[in-house]
Parts: structure tokens; sequence; C-alpha cells
């Protein structure tokens, strides 16, 4: 069991034993190893950052410099390989400082070491993770906070770290093999003969009919909300199962902050405390207008800082599910070592709808076997030319600086019935083999709380709900417009930008001091959390306003979001979506900033 009460708290006495290491100040010595770790009851061999998983908690302070020492002693023959990395998630710094082998560095060398040396010019909650091989789902990720130099908005007398992530036992490498074989083996749940006369009865024969033909033709199933879950994963929560139930201690009526971390290789995770409500103070390291919630989706990659008040009972439950339902880990806030709380039961199992993957339009999110809204919900499955063959690429620089608010940055084709206009899209997903799904009448849809959120009876935290605690620090508008789509092939395993994978793409080019709007669509029937490394993530709200500042960008299916990017470091930056084995498979870009 892995307590994780932070210096330099007065609690930190009352913390629950077995603390991970919390390694504080500006020089660190760290330590890139294999540990057996068990956490199914068969030993296997992680990848650790001085022998623990997650790695020890680092604790910067903005305004300083910090240098990391970082040392390979993987040994010969290692499941995880010959070199390794660090990336400091969400990290503003040089480029060559960014631990992204092949942009950044050459990687480390077994027996080498690197040293990392930067100013840290932010305060917040962040986290750190290799970037080579398959080293993250191997167990090499750890918190990272930064003490900012000025008050924090908001109070709290105990500080924790929630960090949550997927282990299997499997080699990584095996894993991804056989997501490239057999992508549906962890979907348990296709739909079966009860199933259709069920959807019968309630929809009627003629909708039930339309609707399997629909997923047919694209060879999709509505089940599919996850390629590896629980019945691969076993979940964690600051290195522990549930068996383990961390536990963070508290008296009565103080103040407590969460840091919750999604460190997860390829997981979504709802999380709550159920009789407590989370008042969200800050999102990607990033202060936001205090929001009272009784649930948060965290999105792989994303961080969430909220304030709790435990009272009237002795110990709640921190409960994270998966977002597909497949399973869970919790954990226990007490006032002493020893108690549980209640686990809930994992909620009912969602089914996509067309709507929800930008098929006409959506008052069916929450139906089952939901008519599809669309005049033709199969056109564009790898068919639909776009107007400008050049739309989507770094070469589209002249596309209207406000495209993307209501409008494609691409010319638009006619629009379906409900009078909604159809999604253009980059002649390179015409005919490609590596697209089996183009989305029509994408939507922000940032007050969706999403698929298996909507009508819970609890209020969940959306992008529309989360604003930035600070006006837009750079407060010009975009002088260009870049779209880009999320493209992919669910049989294949195949994920990309614009149905190009990484070795084949071109770098997205900045002009250094400019300020952009990448617009992103989702063509896909998966989420994908888009990070770009090196810079901020300005999202817009739908008026095309400023509206959160982020590092991981949530994308759910059928969605179309824009947000803007100050070109304020030179280099070539990493920018992939954060589902592990969708960044391995092609959804990577590299982005160059230039003079």
């Amino acid at each position: 069991m892995l307590g994780l009460g932070l210096w330099p708290k007065q609690s930190w006495a009352l913390r629950s034993p077995g603390q991970l290491e919390v390694l504080a100040g500006t020089q660190f010595d760290l330590s890139v190893g294999e540990t057996a770790v068990n956490y199914t009851g068969k030993t296997r061999p992680a990848i650790t950052v001085n022998g623990s998983v997650p790695a020890p908690i680092l604790r910067w302070r903005e305004g300083t410099r910090v240098q990391l020492r970082v040392r390979n002693d993987l040994p010969p023959g290692s499941i995880h390989g010959d070199s390794t990395s660090i990336h400091w998630h969400g990290i503003l710094l040089p480029a060559n400082m960014d631990g992204v082998p092949g942009l950044s560095f050459d990687g480390i060398g077994r027996g080498e070491s690197y040293l990392y040396e930067f100013d840290v010019r932010q305060g917040g909650t962040y986290w750190y993770h290799s970037h080579s091989g398959f080293q993250e789902q191997g167990g090499m990720y750890g918190p990272l906070i930064i003490d900012p130099i000025a008050p924090e908005p908001f109070s709290y007398d105990r500080d924790y770290v929630v960090f949550l992530s997927d282990w299997t036992d499997m080699d990584p490498a095996r894993l991804f093999a056989r997501l490239k074989k057999l992508s549906e083996y962890d979907n348990y749940y296709q739909r079966t003969v009860g199933d259709f006369f069920r959807d019968v009865s309630n929809d009627g024969l003629r909708a039930t009919l339309s609707d399997r033909a629909a997923w047919g033709r694209m060879r999709m199933t509505p089940t599919d909300l996850s390629d590896v879950n629980a019945h691969t994963y076993t979940y964690l929560m600051n290195g522990t199962t549930s068996l383990g139930n961390w536990t963070g201690l508290f008296r009565s009526g103080e103040k407590i902050r969460l840091r919750f971390i999604n460190g997860s290789a390829m997981s979504y995770f709802d999380v709550r405390i159920p009789g407590l409500k989370m008042t969200v103070v800050e999102v990607d390291g990033q202060y936001v207008h205090p929001l009272t919630v009784d649930e948060i989706r965290i999105a792989t990659a994303e961080t969430f800082d909220v304030i709790v008040e435990p009272t009237g009972q002795d110990a709640f439950t921190l409960f994270a599910q998966d977002s597909a339902r497949t399973g869970y880990v919790s954990g226990t806030l007490a006032v002493r070592e020893g108690l549980r709380a209640p686990v809930p039961a994992v909620d009912p199992r969602p089914l996509l709808t067309m709507a929800d993957m930008g098929h006409g339009d959506h008052a069916a999110h929450s139906g089952h076997g939901a008519t599809p809204a669309a005049a033709d919900p199969h056109a564009g499955h790898g068919a639909t030319p776009a107007s400008d063959p050049h739309a989507g690429h770094g070469a589209a620089a002249s596309v209207d600086p406000h495209a993307g608010h209501g409008a494609s940055a691409t010319a638009m084709q006619g629009a379906p019935a409900g009078g909604m206009q159809m999604q253009a899209h980059p002649a390179s997903e015409t005919g490609n083999p590596l697209v089996d799904m183009q989305t029509m009448t994408p939507a922000p849809r940032l007050s969706d709380p999403g698929i298996g959120l909507r009508g819970n009876g609890r209020k969940v935290a959306t992008y529309a709900d989360l604003k930035s605690l600070f006006p837009d620090p750079d407060g010009r508008e975009p002088g260009r417009t870049v779209e880009l789509h999320l493209t992919g092939h669910m049989e294949r395993f195949a994920w990309s930008f614009d149905g190009i994978k990484f070795a084949d793409a071109e770098p997205l080019r900045l002009n250094y001091g400019e300020r952009m709007r990448i617009v992103l669509v989702n063509d896909t029937m998966m989420a994908h959390p888009i990070h770009l490394h090196g810079l901020w993530s300005d999202l817009e709200d739908e008026q095309g306003n400023f509206h959160l500042r982020k590092h991981t960008v949530d994308m759910p299916p059928g969605t179309k979001r824009s947000y803007r990017v100050r070109a304020d470091a030179l280099g070539r930056w990493a920018y992939h979506c954060h589902l592990f084995f969708h960044m391995e498979s092609g959804m990577f870009r590299e982005v160059r900033v230039e003079e």
C-alpha cells in the first residue's frame, strides 16, 4: 500500500504508512531499472524509476532551475529494451530537454546518463513518463508537483496525489501485436439475438434493422468503447489494486486536496467519491473557476485537482471506473488506517449511437439502437473527397482564420436532413485503406458529459463548465487555421492524422511567435486525448472565444473542437494521441516551430 501525502503540509505525520518516495528540491538522481512486481498473483518485471511504480513524486518550485540526472540501469536482455527516456508531460522547456527520442535527443543508452536541466516556469500538478518503446505501458510513470510562486487561489489542510494507471502482466509488445491481429479481443459485449428483440420492442423493427445495417456496413459495433480494458488490465491507484486499499487520512472538517492524474496507457476513468462533492480548482496544472461536481471523467494524460471536505462519517470510497464499464479501482479516505466504505457497483454498460459518431442530430445520444438521424448514415466511409485536397495539412495556411466554428475550415458539402452542414474531408482520406469511417455532422459538444455519463443523476464536469481563471494569455486572434482529422481503421488497428501515418507525414510547421488555430475533427468511433508537446493548447468555446488552457485535449467520437496555439518555443515537438497504442500505430505528427 502506497500512501501519498505530500510535503510540506503539517498533517504529514498522519499520512498513510508506506508512502511513495517524495523527492523535493532542485537536484535529482533518477535510476531507470527493472523491478519485480505482483498485482495479480503472478510476478512480472516492471520498468521503474528508483525501483517503484509509480515513480517517485518529484516536487519542484516555480522560479527555480532543476537538474535531473537520469541513468539507464536496465539489465541486459530486458523486455523493456536497451534505451530509455523521460518526457516531462505538460512542462514548458527547451526542445532538447523534452525527452522524445528521434526529436529531442537520441535517448539514453544502457549504462549511460543524461542531464535534464531547465528553468521551472509554471506551477501545478503534472506527471512524467517514458517516451521510449513500450516502457510507459510497462510501469515507467510518476507524479510531478510544482509549487507556485504566488499564493494559490484556494486553501486546503492536506494534500494527496491519486495516480491512476493500468497494468498488464503481458509483455506490452505482445499486447500491441495482439491488437494488430485482433483489435476486438477485449470487446466481450457483442450484441446478441436477445438484444435485437429488445430493440425491436423499444424502437420498432424498421428502426432496429436500419441500425444493425448501419453498423454492419461500417464493420463496427456500438459496444466497442475501448481497445483494452479490465479483461486485460488491472487498474491501479497509487501503485496498488483495490485489495490494497490505498488510504488517505483526514480529520473531520478538513479540506483535502486530491491531485488526480490519469497516467494510464489506454484508459479513461470516471471518478467520484460517494457522499462527497468535489470542487475542481485546477485542470492540467492551470487554475479554473471553482466548479462543484459529483463526478469527473479524466481522459488519459489529463490531471484534475479537486478540494473535498469529508465530514459526517469515518470513511469515504475513492471510486474510479473505466469508461467502458468493465472494471474499477478504489481507495479510501478515512480517519484511521484499516477502514473501508461501501464500494458502488460499476455503472451499466453504455452503447454508442450513430449520433455519437457525428451522423445527424444528437437527440439520440442516450438511445440504444437509435435510428440514425442523418439522411445517409453511411456516407463518407472512405468515399467522400474534400473540396480542397490540401485541407487539413500544414499547407493550409490561407484557410479562413475563423473556420471551425460551426463551419468546416474546408468547403462544405450539401446539408443532410435536419439542416446541419456536412463535414468536408481531406483528399488523403479518400479510398484510403487506413480509414474506415468519416464523421459527417461533427460538433464541439463541450457541454456533453460523455458516453455513459449522460442522465446518470450526478453532476459531471464538462469542458463547457470548466473555465480558466485567467483571460486569454496571448490576446491575439489566430492568424491562420489548420484543420486536422483524427482517422483510423478499427479492424487493422491503424490510427493516424488525415489518414497519413507518422512515417509518411510531413511535419506541421509553425512560425515562431505566431498565433494559430488548430481545428480537430474526430472521424473515428474512439475518443482520442491529443497532446501537443512544448506549447499550450488554449481550447475555444463554441463561439471561438478563449475558454480553457490545457496540455491534453479530449476528442470524443464525432466531435470537432478548436484551440489556439502560441508558437513560442523553437524546435521539434511531438504531437500525438495519448492512447499509447494509437500513438504507436501512427497517430503521431512532428510539429516544427521555426524562425
